[in-house]
């Protein structure tokens, strides 16, 4: 593992005891649970000196298991999965669990909350090789010798590539869904747009509703033209003094559902360190399963097969067909399954 990362003393309040915890799970015997926060020391790639950072993470599964590493987009959180029946589902619950490919019985499921500059003393953006580090500190903290696989999607992709790059003894195998060594510019220009909105309502007082704008953009590159053509094909209605077309109400739901989870300056740190990223393949070794989407309109399938001509490593990838674009990840349950069983057997 790279001497990178520093670990500091575990934060008193923040043992496992304190948040969380260890628990069995009663409706899973044999499982156990970590839910966490870890206080660990890295040097951010923008900053000038180490500093502390505080890291929330699940790790759960079978206590001797091995671990994968599991990483979504920017608005995922660590709770990949929900063990607890009474709690909402995980962002990729139908991929986790008993009978699903990231058997929590056969493996054990590592995510953390992504870092962002408020979590680092004195530095002013995040970028995906901070986030690799954390994880790989958090790693050395709870005692994992080499993590059986890195499975990201998005910005989950982008960080799992860092990683590789920066900590290659700590990695048994890459998994990547929609991601690449580096952002396309169109999608760069996409993002940079949604900042400003945000950053203009913020000068004007208005940070939630150009949150919701900037959101409701976002929703349009995340899609397929396929699937808005299908959903949204019928007439517009007249209300309110004018006429509402059928993907405005799903848009502003969107929008709004963003607002009530989502912290402005998060926004914006995350999806900048989106457009910092920037992984020379080259230097990444471990075999790797890449997984694109023709109609994802962020991560064109032309970058992922230049991605893998350079990688380093022995590397396949996979063609999905799918109207879902960018979030085809996230909605192509059944046929991603398959794929990550192979991949992680391939480890």
């Amino acid at each position: 593992m790279s001497s990178q990362p520093q670990i500091a003393p575990p934060v008193a309040s923040a043992s496992l005891a304190a948040i969380g915890g260890m628990r069995l799970d009663p409706a899973t015997p044999g499982l156990t649970t970590h839910r966490s926060t870890r206080r660990l020391v890295i040097t951010p790639k923008y900053g000038s000196a180490p500093c502390e950072v505080e890291v929330s993470y699940l790790w759960c599964g079978a206590p001797d298991a091995p671990t994968v590493i599991v990483q979504g987009g920017i608005s995922a959180t660590r709770d990949v999965v929900a063990l607890d029946s009474e709690a909402a589902p995980g962002w990729w619950q139908d991929q986790v669990g008993s009978g699903q490919p990231l058997d929590l019985e056969r493996y054990r499921v590592l995510s953390i909350d992504w870092v962002t500059p408020a979590d680092l003393t004195g530095v002013q953006a995040v970028s995906s090789e901070d986030q690799a580090d954390a994880l790989a500190a958090l790693v050395e903290a709870l005692g994992i010798n080499r993590v059986h696989a890195f499975i990201g999607s998005s910005y989950g992709a982008m960080v799992a590539l860092a990683f590789a790059a920066r900590h290659p003894y700590a990695l048994g195998r890459l998994v990547l869904l929609a991601g690449a060594h580096r952002p396309h510019p169109l999608a760069t220009a996409q993002r940079s747009i949604q900042r400003n909105i945000v950053r203009l309502g913020l000068a004007s007082g208005q940070a939630d509703q150009a949150l919701s704008l900037a959101r409701q953009l976002a929703m349009t590159t995340y899609r397929g033209s396929e699937e808005f053509a299908k959903r949204f094909s019928a007439a517009p209605e007249f209300r309110d003094g004018r006429f509402h077309f059928p993907v405005e109400d799903y848009l502003e739901h969107a929008g709004r559902r963003f607002v009530e989870r989502f912290d402005v300056e998060r926004f914006l740190a995350l999806s900048e360190s989106i457009d910092l990223h920037d992984v020379t393949p080259e230097q990444v070794a471990a075999p790797a399963t890449l997984i694109g989407f023709p109609s994802d309109r962020l991560v064109p399938l032309a970058d992922l097969c230049e991605l893998q001509r350079r990688l380093h490593g022995p590397a396949t990838l996979e063609v999905v067909e799918s109207p879902y674009g960018h979030d085809a990840f996230l909605k192509e349950t059944d046929r991603l399954a398959p794929l990550l069983r192979d991949a992680l057997a391939g480890c």
